[in-house]
């Protein structure tokens, strides 16, 4: 795919979304100090349906449990706390549109973010030009938070650049007979894993790891079957990709069970961590050794952890995954600036979350000046059908990390 066409595409869904942002009238909160009767109402807007729908469901559950428990303690300021959440199909026009609404018409006290950086980057706009707080529960892209906004936070503990630490480490600490000597680098075009694939490359280069094969494919790609074959004519020791859901997490993995090519190391972002759908779309066995990483361990002793994960469990059935725990967590951090402050005023909010730590359930967050956190993501590999955790050692639920990775069954 040309590098000048995507990018002219990318530019041209920028400047349609902020060409939407600037025509809309957007107003601010009715209640900037938190008086009055009635429910606080908290909107956000979610792809709930379109290609990465699977992974903005378990966010959406994620959100309603945080509502749920914070409702049953008194909610916040006194008054009861609804959520409204719209639906914006992974379209940018469409979260814009979704947030203007949300302000100016449904009247939101307050605002939680949406998924994905393709969103989060327009959407965190309208929230700025209302001036009004914007914690997003994923969208670690650096883009997002280079652009000066004073209420725009993270909350999960690092953004996307910092997110190949963990798996680069692991392979240095490798003897240099068991390193990956070549890599292909797969990646969906979206700005959350285009800066992470270029941190990957740019990191296992300087380990002397060459790149044999790079290639970004559309959103909406559904056949990957030219992108398997021309990575098995590659024949690469280690597959890092840039997956943004389980559409294309799996696809690229059907695709190259049909080439018969497996590497020694894969690693994907976002796709794996989907823990429900993604053994169930690949084969359980199949996932025997994928790396991923993860903001969120479910057995992590941070306050309320546990607690979180007894009542999704409750609510859904299964166990939560990275997703629901990140939409949480921001549930708890838009919580923590209200009670904090005592009140609904949305600078004073954003001002508190600037100079305080918020103990969450990914461990204690505090912010710069960009709204971007200072933490440390996890490594996991599934291993045996269960997804565990190699470094760091602290929250390591494993001796080892498989390697190499066994064949596709």
């Amino acid at each position: 795919m040309p590098g000048i066409g995507r990018s002219g595409r990318r530019n041209a869904l920028l400047c349609t979304a902020t060409a939407a942002l600037l025509a809309a009238t957007a107003c601010g909160s009715g209640s900037a100090s938190g008086s009055g009767s009635g429910p606080i109402k908290v909107g956000a807007s979610l792809p709930l349906s379109g290609p990465v729908a699977d992974a903005s469901k378990p966010a959406y559950e994620g959100y309603k449990v945080w509502l749920d428990q914070l409702n049953k303690s008194g909610g916040l300021l006194d008054r009861d706390v609804e959520l409204k959440v719209l639906d914006d199909g992974f379209d940018q026009n469409t979260v814009v549109t979704n947030y203007n609404r949300l302000i100016s018409q449904e009247r939101a006290d307050l605002l939680l973010g949406t998924f994905s950086s393709k969103l989060n980057l327009p959407a965190s706009a309208v929230a700025e030009r209302s001036k009004m707080l914007y914690v997003e529960p994923s969208g670690g892209a650096e883009e997002i938070f280079s652009r000066g906004y004073d209420y725009l936070f993270f909350a999960q503990p690092s953004t996307s650049l910092d997110l190949p630490e963990q798996f680069v480490n692991w392979v240095k600490a490798l003897p240099a007979g068991e390193r990956p000597k070549t890599a292909a680098y797969p990646t969906q075009d979206d700005p959350n894993t285009d800066v992470t694939i270029a941190e990957f490359r740019k990191e296992l280069s300087a380990l002397g790891v060459k790149s044999v094969y790079s290639e970004k494919y559309a959103p909406d790609t559904v056949n990957f079957d030219s992108i398997a074959s021309g990575i098995a004519r590659a024949k690469p020791d280690l597959i890092v990709h840039g997956a943004v859901a389980i559409n294309d997490g799996a696809g690229l993995v059907k695709a190259l069970q049909k080439q018969q090519f497996s590497p020694e190391m894969m690693f994907q972002t976002n796709s794996p961590s989907v823990t429900g759908s993604y053994p169930e779309a690949v084969g359980t066995k199949n996932t025997e050794g994928i790396f991923t990483s993860a903001a969120w361990s479910p057995k992590a002793d941070y306050p309320g952890n546990a607690a979180f994960v007894k009542a999704y469990t409750a609510a859904y059935g299964s166990a939560p995954n990275d997703d629901a725990a990140n939409a949480y967590t921001a549930g708890q951090v838009l919580e923590a600036a209200v009670k904090g402050v005592g009140s609904l005023d949305q600078k004073k909010l954003a001002d508190w979350l600037h100079s305080h730590t918020v103990q969450t359930i990914v461990g204690p967050l505090k912010w710069d000046e960009r709204g971007v956190p200072d933490g440390d993501m996890l490594l996991a590999q599934w291993q045996n059908g269960k997804f565990e955790f190699v470094a760091p050692e602290s929250q390591k639920t494993v001796d080892a990390a498989v390697n190499p990775k066994p064949g596709w069954s």
